[in-house]
């Protein structure tokens, strides 16, 4: 990912903070037979390794986990992301040279990959996964709610997933680059519009 010196993140907590935000995330691999994405929810555990690793799950019949990878696998992660319309530039007053842009937040995590099918491993991370996900609900649903046999049953469908972070790069785009009155002028553009995203956007636009 190009990341210009002022729109890189580099704070290890602010990353992991997006990198948990994200509901979904994408899983590429490069194989003999081309790219391979899977769009798929990953847990982080951040004291695993300097950087950190995740864990997920695929089908067992999605080929992406049979097919060698080649180098580094890549999971990305998108944070809020808003269009930014050039009226909301105090500098399109002034002389009118502005032309839209998009602001977003944008994590790249590399890593080798480990695909494996190991039933005890699987049923962690599955349960890990739930636990997260079900943790703010007033009544959460639990691995274990479901029966055993049951459970077992759906573990030999699906294949976990766990990638080492080697390398992170990290992209926050959110108007550093521009002048403080045009930064004001997007932000307020943005916090006013009925669009949960555009309005999340606008609180990570710097004063």
């Amino acid at each position: 990912m190009y990341v210009p010196p002022a729109f890189r993140e580099s704070d290890r907590d602010a990353i992991h903070a997006t990198m948990r935000a994200a509901g979904l995330a994408s899983l590429v691999t490069a194989t003999a037979e081309g790219l391979i994405c899977t769009p798929l929810p990953m847990l982080l555990a951040p004291d695993e390794g300097e950087l950190g690793t995740l864990y997920g799950h695929v089908a067992k019949a999605n080929p992406q986990w049979r097919a060698p990878p080649a180098g580094d696998a890549l999971a990305i992660f998108m944070g809020p992301d808003a269009y930014v319309s050039p009226s909301w530039y105090e500098s399109k007053r002034v002389d009118g040279k502005v032309v839209p842009t998009w602001n977003y937040v944008a994590v790249h995590a590399y890593g080798p990959v480990e695909f494996f099918e190991d039933a005890d491993r699987l049923l962690e991370v599955v349960t890990r996964l739930t636990d997260r996900h079900e943790g703010s609900r007033a009544e959460p649903w639990a691995v274990a709610d479901a029966p055993p046999d049951f459970i077992r049953a759906q573990l030999r469908g699906i294949v976990g997933v766990r990638l080492p972070i080697a390398r992170i790069d990290a992209k926050r785009k959110m108007s550093q680059n521009r002048k403080p009155e045009d930064r004001a002028g997007v932000k307020l553009g943005l916090a006013a519009s009925a669009d949960p995203g555009d309005r999340a956007a606008a609180v990570l636009i710097p004063e």
